[in-house]
């Protein structure tokens, strides 16, 4: 793979990263957020397979196939089991998202400022080595601060569970990116913790909505009120 290709793929990989994680904020409907996280898997593989393939490193490229298995195969899945709601015991629904502390148009403004930030935070990152992958390092901590933003600003548990998710992204696409890589078994270990945190949280989840009917975090205060 040429060097021009090669950085053209990967800002196209780094591109659909960062733009998932905006349609996580742009979207209200619970399967269309959990749909832009299995499109942010995707990308996040990408990256992977980008680098393994670039430095000729097979152990990458394993890690590279381990998350598009994992983060856009295996838990967008189990996040669309913990958002169908039972409808009158034949089959399900779909829920939306209540209406979140922020309106769209304020969410959107936010992920441009933290965008922004992301860019001013890393320039001087990219001044220390300066390579293609760590030219896109910005994009990588766009994301996390736009996952804690996802977190802390949606009422419903299912989306506050992909904002945690959408946090860990981005934590990972900051280590390709930075160090041009991690060892296959600690990203193992990490993806392992992250599957067992996601079907906790799946769960607790289900829990919630049989004992109260809702995963509103507002409406699950003013029961507790």
């Amino acid at each position: 793979m040429s060097d021009g290709l090669y950085t053209q793929l990967l800002d196209l990989a780094c591109g659909v990263f960062l733009l998932a994680a905006v349609l996580v904020l742009w979207r209200h409907e619970l399967a269309a957020i959990v749909r832009a996280f299995a499109l942010q898997g995707v990308a996040l593989a990408a990256i992977a397979l980008l680098l393994g393939a670039h430095e000729e490193r097979g152990d990458l490229t394993a890690v590279g196939v381990a998350l598009g298995l994992l983060r856009a195969g295996v838990l967008p899945y189990l996040m669309r089991r913990a958002t169908a709601v039972p409808a009158d015991g034949h089959g399900g629904e779909e829920v939306r998202e209540t209406q979140p502390l922020v309106t769209v148009a304020a969410s959107l403004l936010t992920a441009a400022l933290l965008t922004l930030l992301a860019y001013a935070v890393g320039r001087p990152l990219t001044r220390l080595a300066p390579t293609p992958a760590t030219h896109a390092l910005p994009v990588g901590l766009a994301v996390v601060l736009i996952g804690f933003f996802v977190l802390v600003t949606r009422r419903r548990a299912p989306a506050q569970v992909v904002g945690f998710l959408l946090l860990d992204n981005g934590i990972t696409a900051t280590a390709f990116l930075a160090t041009s890589g991690v060892p296959l078994i600690v990203e193992l270990g990490v993806s392992f913790d992250v599957l067992l945190a996601v079907l906790v949280l799946q769960i607790l989840t289900t829990r919630m909505r049989e004992a109260f009917g809702t995963t509103d975090i507002d409406d699950l205060r003013e029961l507790h009120d």
